[in-house]
């Protein structure tokens, strides 16, 4: 049995040196319960009472030196996995980097936040509302009673027979007005819709800021001097504006607003279609309707309105000649800002 015993050793270290070793296999074929070691060990019954404990302590120490092989293979090899997951994960750190793309703001956005930080300056606030609203909100408190046929210019998008999607930010003002006392000053930007055919100039969906100015003794002077400060601002201290009769049933008097073509000054191109000026907004002194259906007496406080598309402030600042280019999202398009 002792020749068995160390013959079980002999193998067993040999076997475990070898590089290609499965230790696992090894441990079960050679200490397992069903393994060469235990076979021997279970045969100790037949020895004498003076060879069982020589026996008993060969095995034991066979045992112990095939334990102490199986974790010396087991760290080694743990060990040289180790280092080969570290030399293949080195990194040079010489080596240039990847170039990573960054973003940019959308033009529509340049010029919303353009628009915005110009009449920050000025002293107004930001104030937003829902894109679905109530049909009162968006035409009757703005004096546009139902089978009014200012709302034929106004088509939108009804979801009930009440209930739509917001044909200008407009509502926002009757909203602001009906919970805040004069002073007011804000203005009021986001997305609109309008049932549109998709053209060169038209989208059912665009955007617009919208502002309102509300006090004691407002007058169209100050309307003209806000936006002659917002036109120099925006498109060069040369501008000029100038307001033609118009009709918006929310204002009264009512006015287009017009630039003066930045691009030749008033003298005529093929921007401004040999006019000089380009119509960029609408404007109006506050319907005294629309501040009393809000709660506000006509008789002691006045009003100016404006709104302008940010869809026609980009296309004219940028030279873009046509609406769907801002939607289309081509990356050679909207690099170029």
């Amino acid at each position: 049995m002792r020749e068995t015993l160390e013959k079980i050793k002999a193998e067993a270290l040999e076997a475990l040196s070898a590089p290609s070793a499965n230790i696992e296999d090894l441990r079960i074929k050679y200490l397992g319960k069903k393994g060469e070691l235990t076979a021997v060990l279970r045969g100790m019954g037949k020895l004498s009472a003076e060879e069982r404990p020589v026996i008993g302590q060969l095995a034991n120490d066979i045992r112990a030196e095939i334990e102490a092989k199986i974790e010396q293979m087991t760290a080694e090899r743990r060990a040289r996995e180790i280092e080969e997951k570290l030399e293949a994960e080195k990194l040079d750190v010489t080596i240039p980097g990847d170039k990573i793309a960054q973003g940019h703001f959308h033009p529509l956005s340049l010029v919303q936040r353009q628009l915005e930080e110009i009449f920050l300056g000025m002293g107004y606030s930001i104030v937003e509302g829902p894109e679905v609203e109530l049909d009162y909100y968006n035409f009757q408190a703005l004096n546009i009673p139902k089978d009014h046929p200012a709302r034929d210019t106004q088509d939108t998008f009804y979801i009930t027979e009440n209930i739509l999607l917001r044909s200008q930010t407009s509502p926002v003002q009757a909203r602001t007005m009906e919970v805040q006392k004069p002073p007011i000053k804000i203005i009021s930007p986001g997305r609109v819709y309008r049932s549109d055919a998709v053209d060169a100039t038209h989208s059912p969906l665009f955007h617009q800021v919208e502002g309102l100015v509300v006090d004691k003794g407002i007058t169209m002077g100050d309307l003209k001097g806000t936006l002659e400060m917002f036109a120099k601002t925006m498109f060069g201290e040369e501008t000029k504006i100038r307001f033609r009769p118009h009709h918006f049933p929310f204002t009264e008097p009512s006015a287009e607003v017009d630039v003066s073509c930045f691009v030749c000054g008033g003298k005529g191109c093929r921007l401004c279609k040999g006019e000089g000026w380009i119509e960029i907004l609408g404007a109006g002194m506050v319907h005294p309707n629309v501040l009393r259906m809000c709660g506000i007496d006509p008789e002691i406080y006045s009003g100016f309105a404006f709104g302008m598309g940010v869809e026609r402030i980009a296309m004219l600042k940028y030279r873009i000649d046509d609406m769907r280019l801002l939607y289309e999202n081509d990356v050679r398009f909207l690099n170029q800002f």
